[in-house]
């Protein structure tokens, strides 16, 4: 039984029937959220350029799918653990590759998230909560952008709020395997995006120490078992990758040493924590840039580059979660509605802190890690508070949540004061209104309590959904909002693709980085080697290797002008232009290797 926020008593509220609406009403949920994920989807083209050429690589090669690889003759990889090209990667294999297979697993992934998410609350807080945080979730900005896009974040979200649900199983009855289980979905979003998935586990943790219904003595073996389960979950790909031979298998991808753990512990890992080396910001204006998430403080994640993509419920989520820890202070240690507030409000202070103060490589779309705390504890410190608005102290609180959303919401939409004003003055005339009504204690306005908690992110998030992206950093908001920064590789011509096409080596070219590389990919449909990787300092392939290569007759041509090469990507371009004559087609200067 679980108590409410309806007072500061540890007395239980008694439980309550699902009402017989909420399942259609979650089907209403996840058909809307498949019609706003799904809808004008291939609208954004390949979406990131550098992942979807490697979603091609991986349905053409089954070692370029295993690892990773950027291009299917297995050179490089990308600079990221392959879980989500698993599955775009499959996708491709059974549908075919194409814009719509590219871009799809992350919608259906969004749908199950916003799924995954209801469930974990219903099983805490009921099922209005539950329905109120997967809407919550479906439309933040940040979540629509993401779940439309070809990132791996879309996956580390789907196997973190999984994970969630797991440990919500195991709290009910201290069940070993449900938190094993917990860890073995925070293993495999490892494998979607490294560390990040890792900043969970303090909430998961916490909760199950604090309400678990079993002794301490248990709890501690039982989370010792989850986090076995989350090593071993993640370890066995980290193991496979070290003991595959290295001349069979791609180059890892932002790595020193051609090794995943050492891309987890540095570029991926403590490089973007704390800056330095390829964990560096790089980029025009630095952090201070947009694309580069602003410059670092407690006020990062309401801030220009963040703010507009995950605050929008953010102030109402931390009065949430405040007031409701202290209105069920006195519930006995299992309670279950304070173990979730703990357990979600964890999420987003471990995310939201380590979002805010990263000194290294950072794009705000990473908060979309944040969204499904934000909207679990708007939803269970909502619902709770509701169910107590006839004690004065709950009720005020309940207010200040509303106002906290709807002025907040106002604000955020004057940053964009050309688009769609009366939008935000909508907002600002309902947030007066029903604030004042729930602290003169008026019924009947949960609808319109609900509304205008949401609208502002609703607006925004459909906005969102209603423009498309590309490039390496998209970001949230309307046609007229700067969504499309980042690196971007040289231009392909028809000319260029059709050359490309017509080889029958290995590689159909080779270029220097590997976004002009996928470029050259995905309008060609045949492998391009990217000299240097993502970052342009990969040493794959070496001059030794590239020279091979030619001398095999595998590599067809070699394609000038894409940059960021580094030192062994201009190293192989001058050894090409002392040895080969440069053509032009369409602009684009060309050597034939073979």
């Amino acid at each position: 039984m679980t108590a409410t926020l309806t007072a500061p008593t540890p007395t239980p509220a008694p439980p309550r029937a699902t009402p017989k609406w909420t399942t259609p009403a979650l089907v209403v949920l996840l058909a809307g959220t498949a019609v706003l994920y799904l809808w004008h989807l291939t609208d954004s083209g390949w979406g990131n350029e550098y992942y979807a050429a490697a979603t091609q690589a991986g349905s053409q090669s089954w070692t370029a799918w295993l690892f990773g690889g950027l291009d299917a003759g297995g050179v490089i990889t990308v600079d990221k653990p392959p879980a989500s090209l698993w599955v775009s990667g499959l996708f491709a294999r059974v549908f075919g590759f194409s814009s719509f297979t590219v871009l799809a697993p992350q919608a259906i992934e969004g749908v199950l998230t916003v799924w995954l998410l209801y469930a974990t609350v219903k099983r805490t807080s009921g099922a209005v909560a539950g329905l109120l945080a997967g809407a919550a979730l479906a439309v933040t900005p940040v979540a629509v952008l993401m779940f439309r896009f070809n990132l791996p974040d879309a996956l580390l979200v789907l196997l973190m709020v999984a994970g969630a649900y797991c440990t919500v199983r195991a709290l009910e009855n201290a069940s070993p395997k449900w938190l094993a289980l917990a860890g073995v979905a925070i293993g495999f979003a490892f494998l979607a995006k490294m560390g990040q998935a890792l900043q969970v586990l303090p909430a998961f943790t916490a909760a199950y120490l604090l309400a678990a219904p079993t002794t301490l003595g248990k709890r501690l073996l039982h989370l010792v078992g989850a986090g076995l389960a989350v090593v071993v979950s993640a370890g066995w790909f980290i193991a496979l990758v070290e003991l595959w031979p290295t001349d069979s298998r791609p180059y890892i991808g932002g790595s020193t040493n051609d090794s995943l753990w050492q891309l987890a512990m540095g570029y991926n890992g403590l490089g973007r924590i704390f800056g330095g080396g390829r964990g560096a910001v790089v980029g025009g204006g630095g952090n201070a840039n947009l694309g580069f998430g602003g410059e670092t403080g407690i006020d990062r994640l309401f801030g220009a580059s963040m703010g507009a993509e995950i605050s929008w419920l953010l102030p109402a989520a931390i009065v949430g979660v405040l007031a409701g820890l202290w209105f069920t202070r006195k519930a006995p240690r299992t309670d279950r509605t304070r173990a979730a507030l703990v357990l979600w409000g964890l999420w987003v202070l471990v995310n939201g802190v380590v979002f805010s103060f990263m000194s290294g490589i950072t794009h705000p779309y990473y908060t979309v890690a944040v969204a499904p705390g934000v909207a679990a504890i708007v939803a269970i410190a909502g619902r709770e508070m509701w169910r107590g608005r006839h004690i004065q102290p709950v009720r005020i609180a309940l207010a200040v949540m509303v106002a906290a959303s709807g002025f907040w919401g106002f604000i955020l939409l004057a940053r964009f004061a050309d688009w769609q004003p009366a939008i935000r003055w909508t907002v600002l005339v309902l947030t007066i209104l029903v604030t004042t009504a729930i602290i003169m204690g008026a019924k009947r306005t949960a609808a319109l309590t609900t509304a205008t908690a949401l609208l502002s992110s609703v607006a925004f998030g459909l906005a969102t959904a209603a423009t498309p992206h590309g490039g390496s950093i998209p970001m949230s908001g309307p046609a007229s909002y700067a969504s499309d920064q980042g690196v971007r590789g040289i231009g392909t011509s028809e000319q260029v693709a059709d050359l490309l096409r017509n080889t029958t080596g290995t590689w159909a070219a080779a270029t220097v980085s590997a976004q002009s590389a996928a470029n050259l990919s995905l309008a060609s449909g045949k492998a391009v080697i990217g000299i240097g990787g993502w970052s342009g300092g990969d040493p794959a392939p070496t001059l030794e290797e590239f020279q091979r290569y030619v001398a095999e007759g595998r590599i067809g041509y070699f394609v000038s002008g894409g940059g960021m090469g580094g030192r062994g990507g201009g190293e192989i371009a001058d050894w090409v232009a002392a040895n080969y004559t440069a053509t032009t087609v369409d602009g684009t200067t060309v050597y034939r290797l073979s």
